[in-house]
């Protein structure tokens, strides 16, 4: 099917997906380009294909054949975009995980992508995020993300429940702060089970939530007392996945 028409009722509707309000109430969000479109086909969560009229489907899906003022309209970029997905969300469901991260307030869409496309290289089992943390489907969010989104289960959740729930499982919870008591990530015995806590770019993570944790780590480094929270978590995730 071809779409000439920005006016065209699907395409209007499916536009109003750049909002998180239609992004909740449908379930559905936008992806762009080849690599999240492909992610999205080997998870099972693409619903629509919408692909520049000049240009062969690549993939074995059907989809609508758009003018480019009409994949603009669908898209975030600056410059001409080439296709466009609609996809669902994933439920999924919680199991018996053992190595979760926890987001306090993690604001930016690019940081909050770039940690799940680390969780997901790492081998976490799952992110539990605040409802303040920046939208997980927010475009920017997703092309961070890197597809990481379609494997990883992310669940928007209430940070003190859910700490306590791991905690009554005998899983120990680590807030990465920078308090004097604090243990240098190179100190600690890595557990077989565990949960890492990060927090808010400017405001690190909530006092209550560090004094539910078990005990509180950070990272050895020679100049700035800081680092970006993207960073900060890979580096922790890293370290517990790989320290012998």
């Amino acid at each position: 099917m071809k779409i000439e028409s920005i006016q065209n009722k699907k395409i209007k509707e499916r536009a109003k997906l750049h909002t998180k309000k239609e992004r909740d109430k449908t379930n559905l969000f936008i992806i762009e380009g080849f690599h999240l479109i492909q992610e999205a086909l080997y998870a099972h969560q693409l619903e629509e294909l919408f692909i520049l009229e000049s240009i062969e489907n690549p993939f074995d899906f059907p989809c609508f054949s758009c003018t480019q003022s009409v994949i603009n309209k669908l898209s975030n970029q600056i410059s001409n975009a080439k296709m466009i997905g609609v996809c669902r969300k994933k439920e999924f469901k919680t199991t018996k995980f053992k190595k979760i991260l926890f987001l306090d307030d993690v604001q930016d869409p690019g940081n909050v992508g770039t940690i799940v496309r680390s969780a997901y290289s790492f081998g976490m089992d799952a992110i539990f995020a605040s409802e303040k943390c920046a939208d997980v489907y927010n475009l920017k969010t997703i092309q961070s993300t890197q597809g990481a989104l379609f494997h990883l289960p992310y669940f928007v959740t209430n940070l003190k429940k859910e700490i306590s729930f791991f905690q009554e499982k005998g899983i120990p919870i680590y807030a990465t702060a920078l308090h004097q008591q604090a243990e240098y990530l190179q100190d600690i015995i890595i557990p077989d089970s565990f949960g890492i806590v990060v927090g808010n770019e400017g405001q690190g993570i909530h006092k209550d939530i560090i004094d539910m944790c078990d005990s509180c780590i950070k990272i050895e480094m020679n100049a700035f007392e800081s680092l970006n929270v993207a960073i900060a978590a890979s580096i922790c995730m890293y370290t517990f996945q790989y320290k012998k």
